[in-house]
């Protein structure tokens, strides 16, 4: 996983002041361990070898099976970001929303790893953007606001992605790109983003405070100016 998929979490728990542990909270990819014990449409999947999947399918093969972290073979090859494996897989009917231990779907795994194509890949494979994932109750649409993924967040809000979503933090994408972000350019192009496409600009968090009171707090001065001429309060 990358360091800012891993960071959200830490920031987001010492935030709310929630004393959970953080490898509950987090995706967890295939460890070259659990790869290299990977047998059948897990292996191939991993591989990304779609003759083997194609062989295995027409065996009975299920495609639903799940690995120790409930990891199906199309999680798996979103994860390796093994496309053709993810597209055959959807094709031969494949669970597009099947969530994993953590309660993540491909949508997200894609939105968090910043992968567009295969995010594109899955939504038109059948997979929502509209799935409540992980731990925190959230949206792909969160997390990517989160990371400032400015495309992921664009491709998501085209799919239909709740703009308004509330997470158990009482957060939604937009208070994420603030409280989460860093102020700089990708987190601003985010704020932009939702902003344009409708997101409410005045939901608060759980003490009452405002997406506006949080950027002024930080100093972000141009997404106090965002906010502010869409309204802000």
């Amino acid at each position: 996983m990358n360091r800012n998929a891993r960071r959200g979490p830490v920031r987001a728990l010492l935030l709310v002041g929630l004393a959970v542990p953080v490898a509950a909270l987090a995706q967890i990819a295939p460890s070259d361990a659990e790869v290299r014990a990977y047998r059948g449409l897990h292996a191939a999947a991993a591989a990304g070898n779609v003759a083997a999947i194609e062989r295995l399918l027409a065996a009975g093969a299920d495609r639903e099976a799940s690995d120790g972290n409930g990891r199906t073979p199309l999680h798996v090859a979103v994860y390796r970001k093994q496309r053709a494996a993810a597209r055959l897989l959807l094709a031969q009917g494949a669970n597009a929303n099947a969530l994993d231990r953590q309660r993540y779907d491909v949508v997200t795994i894609a939105a968090v790893a910043d992968d567009v194509p295969t995010l594109e890949l899955v939504l038109a494979g059948g997979a929502s953007a509209k799935n409540v994932t992980s731990p925190y109750d959230g949206t792909a649409l969160i997390a990517a606001a989160h990371l400032g993924h400015v495309e992921v967040v664009r491709v998501l809000i085209a799919a239909g992605a709740p703009l308004d979503h509330v997470n158990n933090l009482t957060w939604t994408a937009l208070m994420e790109s603030i409280v989460l972000g860093d102020g700089g350019g990708r987190h601003i192009e985010t704020l932009r983003a939702l902003v344009q496409a409708g997101a409410n600009v005045n939901i608060s968090d759980r003490a009452g405070i405002t997406p506006l009171a949080h950027a002024r707090g930080r100093g972000y001065k141009e997404m106090v100016r965002i906010l502010e001429q869409a309204g802000a309060q």
